[in-house]
């Protein structure tokens, strides 16, 4: 892509994920409004947590793909669609746990988190803890509302998603093995199924959710989570990048951890320009796994570039 081509892209891009943005953390606004808790420390961390900012890619993946399935094939009836601006609020409050924990001492100890004091930091350690696992649960509890999706069938499909996307053979798994990662070095594919584990699964979790709210056919379905699985694993090489270029006040995070900790990254295994070519081959698996459903299927091809060129 030329400059300008990239300048207009990441114009419609942030655009797009601007407005999924407003609307999901006008959701998580809402929700935490509603919540009448006795432990109100606890809320004020779990709204610092998720409520700080950050592209919300995961969200607009969930919603950009329940568009795309309700446009070509889905229900034409919106209620049964449910929320999936619900949706895409428990994948944010489960992503938002995990960076709560990932940032404590005992994980990657980092102090930053979207430019502002980590939860730890802002709180305290036991405080963090709990946030996180209240986000976790309340995540759950989202999903399993009949107010998200009138169809439990649909509801179930769901919550089973979302919960082997985040545990042992998910996300939980993929930390522990991102921990072992600083004890031994990683060969190039232990360090692939750590980053499939601890940041594929949930990118693809979204967008397969998305495409089960939208009355996704089981053809769709498999074309999104190959589109996820390469958009996933571009969006480390392209993370792995930033970490070994940019400076923490880009990224909004401390800058470097990976080679400090002495963690495999991608571009320890191709270099720079190699891993950058890496990234640019994947998104062009992604478009080709969405082919089929032509424009229709453009938000989507254009998250999957923004993914890459993306400065934090």
């Amino acid at each position: 892509m030329t400059p300008t081509d990239t300048d207009r892209l990441t114009s419609a891009v942030t655009g797009r994920l601007a407005a999924d943005a407003r609307c999901v953390t006008q959701w998580l606004e809402a929700w935490f409004a509603r919540q009448d808790a006795a432990a109100d420390r606890l809320a004020e961390a779990m709204s610092h947590g998720v409520l700080n900012g950050g592209k919300r890619l995961r969200a607009s993946l969930v919603l950009s793909s329940a568009r795309l399935a309700a446009a070509h094939e889905g229900a034409s009836d919106a209620k049964a669609q449910g929320q999936p601006e619900a949706i895409a609020a428990a994948v944010e409050m489960l992503h938002a746990y995990s960076l709560i924990h990932d940032d404590l001492p005992a994980m990657d100890d980092a102090e930053l988190r979207r430019g502002q004091p980590a939860t730890h930091i802002a709180y305290d350690e036991a405080t963090a803890i709990l946030a996180g696992d209240a986000l976790q649960t309340a995540a759950f509890e989202i999903l399993a509302s009949a107010d998200t999706h009138p169809d439990a069938k649909i509801r179930c499909q769901l919550v089973s998603c979302l919960a082997k996307a985040s545990g042992l053979a998910g996300m939980a798994g993929g930390q522990m093995l991102d921990l072992q990662a600083e004890q031994t070095r990683f060969s190039l594919d232990q360090t692939t199924q750590m980053q499939a584990m601890k940041t594929g699964a949930l990118i693809r979790a979204a967008t397969v959710m998305g495409g089960i709210a939208g009355g996704a056919s089981e053809t769709m379905i498999s074309a999104l989570a190959d589109y996820a699985d390469a958009i996933g694993l571009a969006f480390q090489l392209a993370d792995d990048l930033l970490d070994y270029q940019a400076e923490s006040t880009e990224l909004g995070k401390p800058a470097g951890r990976d080679a400090e900790a002495g963690k495999a990254s991608y571009v320890h295994f191709y270099g720079v320009e190699g891993t950058r070519e890496k990234a640019e081959a994947l998104v062009e698996v992604a478009a080709k796994a969405l082919a089929p459903f032509a424009k229709d299927a453009e938000p989507l091809l254009e998250l999957a570039q923004f993914s890459i060129n993306r400065t934090h």
